[in-house]
């Protein structure tokens, strides 16, 4: 989630007064809110050559971070609200989706500096979808009632969409894939640490909700340490260091998307295992401070990790498939063409200029800049999915859960 702000405040308060707090009238709210805030840019047809198809209806497309189990749509059905659902997933040729909870947005949300006292738009938000009290009373609760989302999602539509929580899910899923089936693998993430409400113990508890990855801040400082966009710029806590080890022996993935430059330099003095930043840019084409330095892109993919490239402004600066497609080349030249990937921020308060059915005209635009198609092929999903072959914890082999269902 990264746009400037959440535009709650006063004056959706007061509509929400007005309306009442009928299931009906909140429903009717949030999707007001979600509409205002999940865009996609007016725009014809983009226009993709046969080429550009071909390369497109080959590939493996992944994507690092997507909020939309935050909005409580109807993923089942395309809709015209917002960038994702699981029939724009299809036509997009996306394979496999790392879904992300967001539990807590501070009041007047900023780049540059928030308070952990401000207020919380996420609570507002679950107030308007209806969220049951604990979710609004508890981040942790918050994070699993928009996993179950996921689960929910799976259970009505077990072809199209497989919550995958190790390697052999993941594998037997891409099988599936290449026999033909259009299912979705999603691998399920929090935004920020203070999911865990500061308690070690619920690290354990989200990992069995099914959440693989998780990011250490969002957009404050917490318990583990300094946020990009907090007051303290501080690094890693000790809890923040208790937090990370216990990942590294559950083989959670760490995110340091929105953590400060201290905690990206403490996690990689200590880690073990590859990290990555699911979704970013790179200042060296959009200067902002949202985005990485070539240092720190230097520095994560060294250690094995990936830079997820963003398609919203402050990522990208321009948001068009071009400007997308210039931040991925330059990603590319510093990081190395195995450590660059997609890192949307679909559906998290952003607005884009195009959505998950027209990954296509990305694809053209690599082709453009001198891509090869295999080149093309690991920023647009073979990274990441190596990346969670590789990191994921161990399953089954795809060959082992064939054998096992028989």
């Amino acid at each position: 989630m990264s746009f400037s702000y959440l535009k709650f405040g006063l004056g959706t308060i007061v509509v929400i007064a007005a309306v009442g707090y009928g299931s009906v009238r909140a429903g009717y709210l949030a999707q007001y809110v979600d509409n205002a805030q999940n865009v996609v840019v007016e725009h014809e047809p983009y226009a993709i050559t046969p080429d550009a198809q071909k390369v497109h209806d080959q590939l493996r497309i992944a994507d690092l971070h997507n909020d939309v189990l935050l909005w409580g749509r109807n993923l089942s059905s395309q809709s015209s609200i917002g960038h994702s659902d699981l029939p724009r997933f299809k036509q997009g040729n996306v394979g496999v989706q790392i879904f992300s909870s967001v539990t807590k947005s501070p009041r007047g949300q900023n780049y540059e500096q928030n308070s952990t006292e401000a207020f919380d738009n996420i609570t507002l938000l679950g107030w308007a979808q209806s969220w049951p009290s604990s979710a609004l009373n508890s981040l942790s609760e918050r994070a699993l009632l928009q996993a179950q989302r996921l689960y929910d999602l799976e259970r009505d539509h077990p072809e199209s969409v497989k919550v995958v929580h190790n390697r052999g899910e993941l594998e037997a899923t891409l099988t599936a894939r290449a026999s033909g089936s259009d299912i979705i693998a999603g691998v399920l993430g929090t935004e920020g640490g203070h999911a865990l409400d500061g308690d070690i113990k619920n690290v354990d508890r989200l990992y069995d909700g099914g959440l693989r990855m998780m990011g250490l801040q969002h957009f404050f400082d917490n318990k583990l340490g300094g946020s990009l966009h907090g007051q303290s710029k501080a690094g890693l806590t000790d809890f923040g260091k208790e937090v990370v080890r216990l990942m590294e022996e559950k083989e959670m993935i760490v995110d340091l998307a929105h953590s400060s430059p201290a905690v990206i330099k403490d996690v990689l003095a200590m880690s073990s295992r590859p990290v990555v930043v699911s979704h970013t840019g790179v200042r060296g084409i959009c200067n902002t401070p949202r985005n990485l330095t070539d240092t720190q892109v230097r520095e994560i993919s060294a250690k094995g990790g990936l830079i997820g490239i963003g398609f919203w402004d402050a990522a990208a600066c321009d948001i068009s498939p071009k400007g997308v497609a210039n931040s991925i080349d330059y990603a590319v030249s510093i990081a190395g063409i195995d450590h660059v990937a997609l890192g949307s921020d679909f559906d998290g308060a952003v607005t884009t200029a195009f959505d998950t059915s027209e990954y296509a005209v990305l694809a053209q635009e690599l082709m453009k800049k001198g891509f090869t198609q295999e080149q093309i092929a690991a920023v647009m999903g073979e990274n990441i999915i190596r990346f969670l072959l590789e990191n994921l914890p161990q399953g089954k082999t795809a060959e082992e859960t064939v054998a096992s269902s028989n």
